[in-house]
């Protein structure tokens, strides 16, 4: 008589304790998660227009990337993960060559010139530049961007 009172509230108990979260008193240690290449932005101001392919691979690395459509393109690709936060960095570059195999231009998130404004280099993310147009000497001045972008004109056309 008192096993049947007993195991209805045991039951329910065990029951609400299952659904239940345990704080973290003690957090395990989580690495962080790096994949791809790293690029920094002097190994991207060596790049130079008519660079073969091989100096190109000197300099940055092997390309994570080479599609057999795209033979002239080689992308990077750099993902990291921080253990402590799961904050999640990442970062494309991708370089184009002509059909003689020379350094033609380079698009990304790294932008191929020596600034002293480190914030000024990364402002605009993600555009294509024409290395043949650069000077030799290397003092460049980033292009204007060609526009808001995709995104950019449906927040404008929702009025953000």
């Amino acid at each position: 008589m008192i096993f049947p009172r007993l195991a209805i509230p045991v039951t329910v108990l065990c029951t609400l304790a299952a659904c239940s979260t345990v704080p973290r008193i003690v957090n395990e240690y989580r690495i962080d998660v790096q994949q791809g290449n790293v690029l920094s932005q002097e190994m991207v101001s060596q790049l130079r227009p008519g660079l073969t392919k091989d100096q190109v691979r000197f300099i940055l690395g092997t390309p994570v990337l080479t599609d057999m459509f795209h033979a002239n393109r080689w992308d990077y690709f750099y993902w990291l993960k921080k253990g402590n936060s799961g904050e999640v960095e990442t970062r494309r570059f991708t370089v184009f060559f002509d059909a003689d195999g020379k350094l033609r231009s380079v698009a990304g998130d790294v932008a191929p010139v020596q600034s002293t404004d480190a914030a000024a280099v990364f402002e605009v993310r993600n555009r294509e530049i024409d290395l043949g147009s650069l000077p030799a000497d290397g003092s460049t001045v980033l292009p204007p961007p060609d526009g808001p972008g995709f995104f950019g004109t449906i927040m404008e056309s929702m009025g953000f």
